[in-house]
């Protein structure tokens, strides 16, 4: 019988991880573009973490969306983390390599009922979002309005099998009731309790990709033995989902550490999207090494 790896790491969901040898970070971002100040904190500081604890520090590329990953982009953050005097422990984790192990969690949970297919398009979850005259927010946006959640097993059969495109989400009320409350702790503002409004039926995975961010995270961390979480402010939200996920599949609990954003001279946060000044940009524009670690936050 094969092994599951998921097993390897599984303990009681409420058994926050210890690092035996200090403390094991990761840093771990999209390769959707080139790196900015903002990662370079993010990576600092688990860098940091690890070293200063005598632990591990790891990377790992979230390339699991094939429309927007490049090769030149992953070749370009070792690069730039070379540059910034990083180095990381173990080969790289890329997540478009371990597709297998997303998707035998997402089977896990759908044994367990917590899942179910949604055939919604964006523009008609927007239509019945503005038809309710409300848009309560989760940790995606807008939360799901819950169009699919209540359609007939008949009817999620008849349209599977007439290849409709579909997404798989979390049914959050049916996570709920098999974890309830559950703790988690955070550097920085303490111990966090997550409540049922916390968590959403987000999307877990995709009919032509097997996961996504909350559900390769969660595996991920289990799989790679982190202690310490360490990101951005912006996806604490996120962390309630990911509890419910680690309680539901009986993985470790790490610690968490949500970073204050890095923003710009107008108080935007740096984003992608947004064109924020790249390291190689700065590179290019003679910027030292020295000069970038010394703009950044103190860690």
């Amino acid at each position: 019988m094969p092994v599951d790896p998921l097993e390897l790491t599984a303990a009681p969901a409420e058994m926050p991880m210890v690092g035996i040898q200090g403390t094991i970070t990761r840093f771990a971002p999209s390769p959707t573009g080139l790196l900015h100040m903002g990662h370079a904190y993010s990576a600092v500081l688990a860098w940091r973490r690890a070293r200063q604890s005598g632990g591990d520090f790891l990377l790992r590329l979230e390339d699991i969306d094939p429309g927007r990953c490049r090769p030149a982009f992953a070749e370009a953050i070792l690069d730039d983390l070379t540059w910034l005097g990083l180095d990381w422990d173990g080969p790289v984790r890329r997540q478009s390599e371990h597709l297998a192990d997303y998707r035998h969690g997402l089977e896990r949970l759908a044994a367990l009922g917590v899942t179910y297919p949604c055939f919604c398009t964006r523009a008609e979850i927007a239509a019945e979002i503005a038809r309710a005259g409300q848009a309560p927010h989760g940790p995606d946006g807008s939360r799901y309005p819950g169009l699919c959640r209540g359609l007939t097993e008949a009817e999620r059969r008849r349209r599977l099998l007439a290849g409709d495109a579909y997404a798989i989400r979390l049914d959050a009320g049916a996570a709920w009731a098999l974890t309830g409350p559950l703790p988690w702790h955070d550097r920085h503002v303490g111990t966090q309790t997550v409540a049922r409004a916390h968590i959403d039926d987000v999307v877990l995975a995709r009919k032509d990709v097997p996961t996504s961010y909350h559900l390769s995270v969660t595996i991920d961390d289990a799989l790679q033995g982190i202690t310490l979480v360490t990101r951005g402010a912006d996806l604490m939200a996120a962390t309630a989902v990911h509890r419910v996920l680690q309680a539901v599949l009986k993985l470790p609990v790490p610690q968490y550490e949500h970073h204050p954003l890095v923003t710009d001279d107008t108080g935007r946060r740096l984003a992608k999207r947004d064109r924020a000044q790249t390291l190689r940009a700065l590179r290019q524009a003679g910027v030292t090494r020295e000069e970038v670690l010394a703009r950044l936050p103190a860690v």
